[in-house]
């Protein structure tokens, strides 16, 4: 115990003197100027401005609350409950398969505005934070579920229990750890999402209006400062759900090998697989369409599945809209793979450097909090000022946003590797690179494959980011155009587009999971 306590008292000192280095050394940079002819801001500097400015926050960072919190609570509820049913049932998890990418995937920059004029008060940042933190949690909840180990299992059935015995007492404390590493990565994009409706028009008051405002005076550490808050507002509930997850996670532990491999999710096909393909592709154009008519918006504004088709093929500027969204998608979507790659490559490098070698995370997890949980929309124009406009800042706010989710999930899977197992090549002098290779990455494939899910429609989205508010260039910079132009055709229709992008590269991880996890006697996420 002794020993434990004073392992801990020496990381937590090791925590704060890295801390402490990182904000002198950021303090020489900014004093000097030494980053981009001062865009880089002092740390003493921040705080003076964020002082002076002392009287404007409190409303704002009340009414971002307000939207993220409930946004946060709608969206994890929602997909708490998704996540079980799409893990207990292999029939709707493929039903609501397209759907599930769908909402992850729509670029909240082009539904942004269409919720701001179609609903009032809170509700679009509610609903932005709400649909960010859906499909990480929901991730997660299966992949936690999908991956108990069927001897608990078997004795809860053997004593007569039925599905919802199963559930209760196994099966939902098996996924406790990956559901609260869901909730850690949904408290960022819950405030994300309540930044951009307020960045979009959404209200008076918020960390998104005070930014717009703010946005024009040059002054970088007032912008450094709204972004700061923002990022502390995250940070707390990141924190909060860190620590309920350190208490949890250890009692939850797997300690032993798995006698059997997890059955296999059941096998749908001939025409009944196909049938359920089909619909699953269909239900989002069918929930879009009926969401349309049942709020009654105007058709100038909602455009109908059948709208964007008009518009994109047979209508009189249909040539002019092709060529504009074939222009900006070569431009996307290179950059795009490119990040995610990187940002993917990074991730499983620091996860791994985790349970090798944690003192080079602990050093780094700093920094990397404040790129994840500050809004894209505070950090792409401190961005602009260190990196300038071209295709550098997109590579580094896709990286950003791809990598921690991936990371966090990651480092789950190596987390709940088997103890017993780890023991078993520790006995035969194995070092910690042979136990990588030999039992924790192959047990942690399902995890990795979960990553790679939530990286797809997140590095599409950072690049579409950077591209409306930075390089001017793409599908970012298009659906800008058409917002300035009131184009809602071609808005409509690059929403639709990188939904269907999203997709596309989802379904290939879906493919290439499910041949790699069945081919190890695993079971594949539904």
């Amino acid at each position: 115990m002794a020993i434990d306590a004073a392992g801990r008292r020496g990381r937590h000192l090791a925590g704060l003197r890295n801390a402490i280095i990182l904000i002198v050394l950021w303090e020489l940079l900014g004093q000097l100027k030494l980053v981009a002819g001062g865009a880089l801001p002092a740390p003493s500097a921040v705080l003076i401005r964020f002082w002076q400015d002392r009287g404007d926050y409190p409303l704002h960072l009340l009414a971002t609350f307000e939207g993220a919190a409930l946004g946060f609570f709608i969206g994890n509820v929602v997909a708490i409950a998704a996540g079980i049913l799409f893990a207990v049932s292999p029939v709707a998890a493929r039903l609501g398969r397209g759907l599930n990418v769908a909402i992850f995937a729509l670029p909240p920059i082009a539904i942004s505005p269409i919720l701001v004029l179609t609903f009032s008060g809170m509700t679009p940042r509610i609903a932005l934070a709400a649909l960010g933190c859906y499909f990480v949690t929901m991730s997660a909840t299966v992949t936690g579920i999908t991956q108990t180990d069927r001897r608990m299992l078997d004795v809860v059935r053997a004593y007569g229990g039925g599905w919802v015995a199963l559930l209760r007492l196994v099966e939902i404390r098996s996924a406790l750890p990956a559901i609260l590493s869901g909730l850690r990565v949904a408290a960022p994009a819950a405030v994300l999402g309540s930044v951009l409706a307020e960045f979009g028009g959404g209200g008076r008051y918020g960390l998104g209006v005070y930014l717009i405002g703010s946005l024009g005076r040059a002054d970088p550490p007032r912008l450094w400062g709204i972004g700061l808050a923002a990022t502390g507002m995250a940070l707390l509930v990141y924190a909060l759900f860190a620590l309920i997850e350190a208490r949890i996670t250890h009692t939850t532990r797997a300690v032993t090998v798995a006698a059997t491999p997890p059955g296999t999710p059941l096998a749908i096909g001939g025409f009944a697989g196909a049938a359920l393909t089909l619909i699953s592709a269909a239900l989002p154009f069918a929930v879009w369409w009926g969401f349309l008519k049942m709020l009654g918006t105007p058709p100038m504004i909602a455009k109908t599945p059948l709208g964007v088709i008009d518009y994109l093929f047979f209508a009189q500027s249909a040539e002019t809209a092709q060529l504009r969204l074939l222009s900006a998608l070569a431009q996307t979507l290179p950059l795009t793979l490119l990040g995610m790659t990187a940002g993917l490559a990074f991730a499983f490098a620091l996860a791994l450097a985790s349970v090798v070698r944690p003192g080079i995370v602990r050093s780094f997890m700093p920094v990397a909090l404040v790129t994840q949980t500050m809004p894209l929309v505070a950090l792409t124009p401190l961005l602009v000022l260190l990196l300038g406009r071209g295709p550098s800042v997109i590579l580094w706010i896709t990286v950003s946003v791809t990598f921690f989710p991936a990371f966090v999930t990651l480092a789950q899977g190596l987390g709940m590797v088997s103890r017993s197992a780890l023991d078993v090549v520790r006995a035969y002098g194995a070092n910690p690179f042979i136990q990588l290779r030999l039992v924790s990455i192959p047990a942690s494939l399902p995890y990795l494959f979960a990553a790679m899910r939530l990286a797809v429609p997140r590095a599409l989205l950072g690049v579409m980011i950077a591209e409306w508010l930075a390089t001017g260039t793409g599908l970012g910079n298009l659906l800008n155009q058409s917002r300035g132009y009131l184009d809602y055709g071609m808005i409509w229709t690059v929403a639709v587009v990188s939904v269907l992008i999203s997709i596309l590269f989802y379904q290939i991880v879906i493919v290439v999971e499910r041949r790699v996890l069945q081919r190890r006697g695993m079971q594949p996420a539904s």
